[in-house]
């Protein structure tokens, strides 16, 4: 089952407007999951919005999935809104115009000749359960420089079903991947014992965390390694193994709009070897555990701002690190001197001026 909450304001507490200002673009180029594959079926338009735009998703007749710009450019019907699928093209509900999986129109009625237009969209890959889409490309048919490896859990039998959790905050996904590498609020909120020790290895798009995790659940002393691997801005994935549970979560973070962030989690539990009937219970602890934190820390993103020269404590190494890898998912920016937070000549600039760590 899907829990989705948002976090959009706390009630009787009045919005900062900084919390609102970021100087880095709002959405980072590379991939996103916009859909679990059980979501979009055959026949079936899904109506989207991410990226500040109104999207669909449908299944052409071979069962590709295509994620394309939501009006139609005929007469500006949203397609997602009483539109239909065709023999795997999306047919708008105003004049009956026909779009196939690339977005080009394949039927005007009462036109001499059909007119050459397309509705935009995005590279899409689906694997591990999920729909992706490429945000950056200038063309969605041209194939971007990477590519998302496939996550085998996520298919494999020896995890049980995930448990799906939904939640937006008024946050830059910047910001939320940056929590990762928080060492210190590992204590704080997730209660484990001491901040870890995590260093960030940068691989081009990819980067990677090893560490371990150390806490008490239900009076049982935890100790699991733990383990990120970060694809782009938006999949991250996190392996969590130990005697006491061990399990897999997917992170996925999305842009809604220029001031809204999605955080879906997929958690894969793996089922217990020789008792697999307790992979229930497993579940039932899990929830109880650590969901709770997640609901915690969007309420806490909601209201914060976002501090582009932080005061770090020495051990806190890994947000300024994340923000370097970070930096190349966006954009040149427009004018000189205008790079964005984490970029080597950005960071050139802030050395100059006085250190902030405590």
């Amino acid at each position: 089952m899907t829990r989705r909450r948002r976090h959009d304001k706390v009630a009787g507490l009045p919005r900062d407007p900084r919390a609102d200002h970021y100087p880095m673009p709002p959405v980072p180029h590379g991939w996103y999951a916009v859909l679990r594959s059980d979501e979009l079926r055959p026949g079936k338009v899904v109506s989207l919005h991410y990226f500040g735009r109104a999207l669909i998703a449908f299944r052409a007749a071979d069962g590709r999935a295509a994620v394309r710009d939501a009006h139609c450019p005929h007469y500006g019907a949203h397609l997602g809104v009483g539109g239909k699928v065709v023999d795997g093209e999306v047919e708008c509900p105003f004049h009956g115009w026909r779009f196939d999986a690339d977005g080009r129109c394949t039927h005007a009625p009462y036109a001499v000749r059909t007119p050459k237009v397309s509705i935009g969209g995005f590279p899409v890959r689906e694997h591990s359960g999920l729909v992706l889409v490429h945000y950056g490309s200038d063309d969605a048919a041209k194939a971007p420089e990477w590519d998302v490896p496939e996550i085998p859990e996520a298919t494999s039998r020896d995890f049980a079903a995930p448990v799906d959790d939904v939640c937006r905050s008024r946050i830059h996904i910047q910001e939320m991947r940056e929590n990762i590498v928080d060492e210190s609020h590992f204590t704080h909120i997730h209660g484990q014992s001491e901040p870890p020790v995590l260093e960030l290895r940068p691989d081009g798009p990819f980067a990677e965390v090893r560490s371990r995790f150390r806490r008490r659940v239900l009076g049982w002393d935890v100790d699991n390694t733990f383990d990120v691997f970060m694809y782009g801005p938006g999949v991250m994935v996190v392996r969590v193994h130990g005697s006491f549970l061990s399990l897999t979560a997917i992170a996925l973070t999305t842009p809604v709009d220029d001031r809204t962030s999605e955080l879906r989690m997929l958690y894969y539990i793996r089922k217990p070897a020789r008792l697999p009937f307790l992979t229930p219970l497993l579940k039932l602890v899990f929830r109880a555990e650590a969901l709770g934190e997640v609901r915690e820390e969007a309420r806490i993103w909601d209201h914060k701002i976002h501090q582009q020269r932080p005061v770090l404590l020495p051990h806190e190494n890994g947000i300024r690190a994340l923000r370097r890898w970070y930096a190349q998912f966006y954009p040149p920016a427009d004018g000189p001197g205008e790079e964005w937070p984490g970029h080597p000549r950005a960071d050139s600039a802030s050395a100059k001026a006085p250190d902030r760590r405590a």
